[in-house]
Parts: C-alpha cells; structure tokens; sequence
C-alpha cells in the first residue's frame, strides 16, 4: 500500500515543485514504485517531469470531476524512460483552475482525490502530490488524501511566519477532515551555510520541531534551477550537481522515515 505524502507550503516560491519532482526521481532511482500527481494548475511539476502539459488528453481536473480514472489519466515521460528514472504522471495544466468553481456544489468535493488514489494505491510506494502555494479546494483535497505533509522551506524569517500558518492548517484537517494527518518532516532547501541567518534559522527548527527536520539539506544549486528549461528533473538532467546528489539522499531517507510511522 502507497504512502501518500503532499508537498505543500502557503508560501510561495519555496521550492515545492521542485522538491516534488527531484523527490519523486530520487526514488525511482532508488527502486521505488512512485505516482506524482500535480495539484497545481500551473502545472509545472508535469512540464518539470518531461511531459507536455498542453498535449495532455485527460489530467488531474478530469479525475477530480470524476469523468475519468487515475489509471486513465496517469503518464510516463519517454524522457525518463530513457534516463531509467521512470514514474508515473498524473499531470494538470490550466483547466484545473476551473475545478474550484466546479466543485463547489458537488459532494465529497474535498475527498474527490481520496477516493481516486484508493483505486490505484496497491501499484505504488510512494504517491508525491505538488499542492499549489494557497489553502484552496485542491490543496485541501491534497491534505484529506495524505499520510503526511512534507514541509519544503527556505531558512528565513518569513518562512517561519509562513510556517505557523502552515501547522495550523494541517491542524484543523486532521482534527476535521483526515485523523492520519501529520507532518512528516520539514526540509531545509536552498540551504547556504555562508549565510549566517539560515544557520540561525536552521538552529531554530532543529530545537523546535526536533527529529521532524529531516537530516537532508537541500543546498541552494544552479542546476536544480536549470534542470526544468529542459523538462528533467535536476536528478536526471546532471546526476554529479550537489543538489541532485542531495535529493537522491533525501529519497532514502524518506524510505528509511516511513518504516517507522
């Protein structure tokens, strides 16, 4: 049975897609059997893992409106296939954007992905899901799906403040909406030491949230940012850069993490 974990951060521009798409490589180049479905109708987690948001027949918003099936809907990227890093897509592009209008009448609205990824649980280890940076409809279908959110953010002062906002949503979820909601760890990325605010800041959630940090810290990489001009997630596009070699600790670590959940 998959765990399934969200990446998600009310902040913006934290790094969210591309801890998805990096995590989600990183553990099928460790053996990992990974769905990545993108929440955000942005849809640069499914152009980041080599698939062609506008050529899509059927995305996460056809799920959601329950016109088609994930095992319908999901893809592979024939450029992963060739890196032998392969997982599978349940990509979205800007039709999503409509599904918060559209699900407003509907029932069960916030478990529509819940009950989707039941269907499909049994074929993975892993189901990554990229929320988009706000509480909507699609980020609380994210949360009410999830074992646990994975917490991506940078070492700065307005990352904590977002943060306390962060905990008090998944708070309420699981108090309301999803009894198995935890957080599952924080991840320190774009991480430069040289910086003495971010090694105070790192100081700080270490004491704070304690083992919920994880051990991995993603540094700040030029090639993690170039890696989605290409559509490969920075994993594959140049394996030796230091924050691809980080990503690919960070999926054993993971695998290590839920053996103890």
């Amino acid at each position: 049975m998959a765990k399934i974990f969200c990446v998600a951060n009310q902040k913006g521009g934290v790094g969210k897609t591309t801890t998805t798409v990096n995590l989600a490589a990183g553990l099928a180049k460790i053996g990992q059997r990974v769905l990545m479905i993108d929440l955000d109708p942005q849809g640069n987690a499914t152009m980041g893992s080599g698939v062609d948001k506008r050529s899509l027949e059927l995305t996460i918003y056809d799920v959601l409106l329950e016109n088609a099936s994930i095992a319908e809907a999901r893809v592979k990227s024939e450029k992963l296939i060739a890196a032998g890093c392969s997982f599978d897509i349940l990509g979205a592009n800007r039709d999503l954007a409509g599904a918060e209008v559209e699900l407003v009448d509907v029932e069960r609205r916030e478990k529509r992905i819940k009950a989707a990824v039941a269907t499909v649980a049994d074929e993975y280890d892993f189901v990554l899901i990229d929320c988009p940076p706000s509480l909507s409809m699609l980020t609380l279908n994210g949360l009410c799906c999830a074992n646990g959110v994975i917490v991506p953010m940078q070492c700065e002062y307005f990352a904590l403040e977002g943060l306390t906002d962060l905990v008090n949503t998944i708070k309420q979820v699981h108090a309301n909406l999803n009894p198995d909601l935890q957080i599952i760890g924080l991840l320190r990325v774009m991480f430069d030491p040289r910086i003495t605010l971010q090694q105070q800041v790192s100081e700080q959630l270490k004491n704070h949230f304690g083992n919920k940090v994880f051990n991995t810290v993603i540094p700040r990489n030029v090639r993690l940012a170039e890696a989605p001009s290409y559509g490969l997630p920075g994993v594959v596009f140049d394996p030796s850069a230091r924050g691809s070699v980080a990503f690919v600790e960070f999926a054993a670590e993971m695998v290590e993490r839920i053996k103890t959940m």
